[in-house]
């Protein structure tokens, strides 16, 4: 979770899912690949096939963020054909931002037990039907695109507006925002999930890559852990999983007299104080997940 806003000393957090190149892909297909001269020209020549053809492509050029964080996976494109041109790889390209936002809302799904039932949308991406179709497609849910898209600036200059008096209410501000355009899904379940399952195929060929500093396999810190290190309480794993098994916050040499070590598999190592287990306190240097290329002596 990450802190939205705070108002009238009440603060509102929100579940945050981190994708490192989602709108940028296009600026690659601009400026890698030299397909397209301008970001707009994009959707028209994806347009100009009705799909990828089975083709994927999953930016992964500085790595993948939530929900897989392996930071050592690379881009990949699959699926490639002799019939395959530049319009199916910008499609493809645009179809990735929305599988990425799928895994995403999937994660938050699952965390959170809280059902989505309609996606609103906002940045310079959600501009394009295309994409914006494709999204509540595979979603198989309403996306809404706001009249005004720029909703981090708006939301800015709302809370100054009630800092300054300008308005008084929330409520206020609910009546300000306006629909810009809403997209139905129009896929069948059979379809969303078979185009899912070929994504996630993709996507398992950029993971698990080596470590180019070592040369040692990297491993899915969050994924991989074996069922033992979540004790006798069911509900552990998910409280784990949510805090990401606090993102690596200490580091190897700091050691505590109650230590108690587990080696999860390949370069992963992971430090837990049984007290602060059994008491589900996550706070300090009492919980330290680390990576490392050897196990920890």
């Amino acid at each position: 979770t990450t802190v939205a806003w705070k108002l009238d000393n009440e603060t509102t957090y929100a579940v945050e899912g981190g994708i490192y190149i989602a709108g940028a892909v296009v600026q690659w297909l601009r400026d890698g690949l030299g397909i397209i001269q301008r970001s707009e020209e994009v959707e028209t020549l994806a347009r100009s096939v009705p799909a990828t053809a089975g083709v994927y492509l999953v930016p992964a050029f500085v790595g993948l963020g939530a929900p897989y964080w392996d930071s050592y996976a690379r881009g990949t494109i699959t699926g490639l054909s002799r019939g395959s041109t530049a319009a199916h790889i910008a499609r493809a390209a645009l179809e990735s931002i929305a599988y990425q936002t799928a895994d995403v809302l999937e994660a938050m799904r699952q965390d959170s037990a809280i059902e989505i039932v309609e996606l609103r949308v906002d940045g310079g991406a959600s501009c394009n039907d295309l994409l914006m179709q494709f999204q509540a497609d595979l979603l198989g849910i309403p996306v809404v695109r706001p009249k005004v898209t720029e909703t981090t600036a708006l939301g800015a200059a709302y809370l100054a507006g009630l800092a300054v008096g300008y308005w008084t209410t929330q409520q206020e501000l609910d009546q300000l925002w306006q629909v810009g355009k809403r997209f139905e899904p129009n896929m069948g379940a059979a379809q969303r999930e078979r185009l899912r399952d070929g994504w996630r195929q993709a996507v398992s060929q950029t993971l698990h890559r080596k470590n180019p500093a070592t040369q040692e396999p990297t491993t899915q810190a969050f994924t991989h852990l074996p069922r033992e290190i979540y004790s006798d309480e069911p509900e552990m794993e998910s409280d784990l999983h949510l805090r990401q098994m606090l993102l690596l916050i200490s580091c190897l040499d700091m050691l505590w007299e109650d230590r108690t070590d587990f080696y999860a598999s390949g370069n992963m190592t992971v430090y837990y104080s049984p007290q602060k287990i059994k008491n589900r306190d996550f706070r300090g240097p009492d919980f330290m997940v680390a990576l490392a290329a050897e196990r920890y002596p």
